[in-house]
């Protein structure tokens, strides 16, 4: 009879996992899957997001920066929860190696003789209305100046310092 029971629960748990669909979309469209959880946010048409995301990890040459592509998650999820777009306010500041992820694609093949993955998703964060913002200080060490990287980036005197006056003007850290 436990076996049974216990097959069961297994099977019906199974299913549900199955159910649940990651999806691009519907802010960015081809990047940052997310599920739809079921009253998973309160009273979202009420909410209000105003977030900085802290980036310095850099994935393998050639490949979209996933910490890039969490941005883009965050924002799907919110709006296909029913936050409205304009009450979701980002900030990617990227620092380290992850600098070099908003090179723009002439710069980063002519650095590693390949295509730079996150260039396009680094487009599709500035359509939503994401500031990005590059560490100076890491810049400067990288030997990567502004124009080298998509013109919208600002740059920063540091990291330290976009983290901590973003804060100043709201923006909660979500951490990694």
């Amino acid at each position: 009879m436990l076996k049974s029971f216990t097959f069961i629960l297994i099977f019906i748990l199974s299913l549900t996992a199955q159910s649940a669909e990651f999806k691009t979309g519907p802010v960015i469209k081809s990047y940052g899957k997310n599920v739809v959880v079921e009253n998973g946010l309160m009273d979202p048409e009420q909410q209000k997001f105003k977030v900085v995301f802290d980036v310095s990890k850099v994935n393998e040459q050639g490949e979209v920066n996933g910490s890039f592509n969490t941005v883009a998650r965050f924002i799907n999820m919110h709006v296909r929860a029913g936050v409205p777009i304009e009450n979701i306010e980002v900030a990617l500041v990227v620092h380290g190696k992850a600098g070099f992820d908003l090179l723009t694609p002439t710069e980063y093949k002519k650095l590693f003789a390949k295509a730079n993955k996150s260039a396009d998703l680094v487009n599709e964060l500035f359509k939503a209305n994401v500031d990005i913002y590059l560490c100076g200080q890491s810049a400067s060490y990288l030997g990567i100046t502004q124009n080298m990287v998509n013109p919208e980036v600002k740059l920063a005197l540091s990291a330290m310092t976009a983290n901590a006056l973003l804060q100043q003007q709201g923006y909660t850290l979500n951490p990694f």
